[in-house]
């Protein structure tokens, strides 16, 4: 008995079961769905625009400090339309769903969500602030060890990261060596014989881990001295004195005698505060993009909204780069799902075609299209999303610097 013709509802549908079972970082983003598409179709530079949380400083004493309610916004730009496509017999058509899922349409899934990821994991670049580093004596990365993990979350609970839900994404070469460096380890048997099982760590130090391909690898810029250029400085732009050697986006730097403010208490952490450089700086430039901005207490030393330093950096104040300079590094990280945001909105579904199918789930919506061209005589089907995301609270996440072996 010859099997049931596979109709384009049925193919959409595992199609999008598929994605939601792919990418180990897509599967964690927060992800965001706006229905005020599904009448016309969505449009490439359709834009949201998302509400950032309040921030206040709390009062001593029964005297009212009324503050205003500065809300922030960003937006984010449905920016990217992304697909696969293929052609197929109609005997093709006939193959059971699992057959046809298999040779098919995971292939197609599989490619297509890991250049989603790619970019989504591209804003790790210029994104996130926080870094963590295991080195050896001469200031070389090596292998991320427990105090790594640990302190990168330490660094996410400074700037009022939830402690609960936190994702750590890993390359494979640094899950295959956590596994192996962890494994003598005291931990619960069950734990210790999953990562044998396996070959990954699936839960510790208050984590989920993941590994992805995706994973980004940086290159720290040639930098070896710069110093600020002005007292009083604020914001996400800052004006050093002539740079000896280069920035590039991703690099972490400090400024001297700025620490960090904690985001709740806004008191100094005592610990120097990282940003991350958001674009190129060449030999003798003078302009540094950062984030986050720098936002210090006010002249008499009084909290503000959205703090995030004690203090803005003195005239001439030594500027240091975190990271090692020129050396290639794997950029593993530490996230609350919320850090980053990917929206997805559903694509117009096009008449006169010979089927077309839309299905959406959990924030994520797919459209494929089967139609014929007769100039060639195929049936041409194609899978398309329409995406966008933001890192919309990068502090959320901690890099978890490792060698590149």
């Amino acid at each position: 008995m010859s099997n049931a013709l596979l109709t384009i509802d049925m193919i959409t549908r595992e199609a999008l079961r598929l994605w939601k079972n792919t990418n180990a970082f897509i599967q964690h983003v927060s992800t965001q769905y706006d229905d005020q598409y599904a009448k016309s179709g969505a449009k490439i530079g359709s834009t949201l625009r998302i509400r950032l949380p309040n921030d206040y400083v709390t009062r001593t004493g029964p005297a009212v400090n009324v503050q205003n309610t500065a809300e922030q916004n960003t937006t984010l730009v449905l920016a990217t339309q992304a697909g696969v496509d293929v052609s197929f017999t109609t005997e093709e058509r006939t193959m059971k769903l699992d057959d046809y899922s298999r040779r098919v349409l995971a292939p197609m899934v599989n490619n297509l969500a890991g250049a989603v990821a790619a970019d989504v994991m591209s804003g790790v670049e210029g994104g996130i602030s926080n870094f963590e580093a295991n080195t050896d004596g001469s200031g070389n990365v090596i292998g991320p060890i427990a105090n790594t993990y640990l302190r990168a979350g330490a660094r996410i609970t400074d700037q009022s990261g939830p402690k609960m839900d936190r994702r750590a994404i890993t390359d494979p070469f640094t899950m295959a060596n956590s596994v192996a460096t962890f494994s003598g380890l005291l931990n619960p048997q069950g734990t210790i014989g999953d990562q044998y099982t396996s070959g990954q760590i699936k839960t510790a130090w208050g984590l989920d881990f993941f590994e992805d391909q995706t994973v980004v690898k940086h290159t720290g810029g040639t930098f070896s001295a710069g110093t600020v250029d002005g007292a009083g400085q604020t914001g996400t732009t800052i004006t050093l004195n002539a740079i000896t050697g280069t920035l590039l986006a991703g690099d972490i730097i400090t400024f001297e005698g700025v620490n960090a403010a904690n985001r709740i208490t806004k008191q100094s952490t005592g610990r120097l505060a990282q940003f991350v450089v958001t674009a190129d700086v060449a030999a003798a430039g003078t302009s540094v993009s950062i984030y986050p901005a720098l936002i210090p207490a006010d002249a008499l030393g009084n909290p503000v909204q959205f703090q995030t330093v004690s203090t803005g950096p003195a005239n001439a104040a030594a500027v240091s780069l975190v990271n090692p300079a020129s050396a290639t590094y794997v950029k593993n990280f530490l996230f609350v799902p919320d850090a980053v945001t990917m929206a997805m909105a559903d694509l117009e579904i096009p008449q006169g075609v010979h089927e077309a199918a839309r299905e959406t789930f959990d924030g994520v919506s797919m459209r494929m299209i089967t139609d014929y061209v007769v100039a060639t005589d195929q049936m041409i089907t194609r899978l398309d999303v329409l995406y966008g995301y933001r890192w919309l609270r990068p502090e959320w996440a901690c890099v978890v610097a490792d060698a590149v072996t």
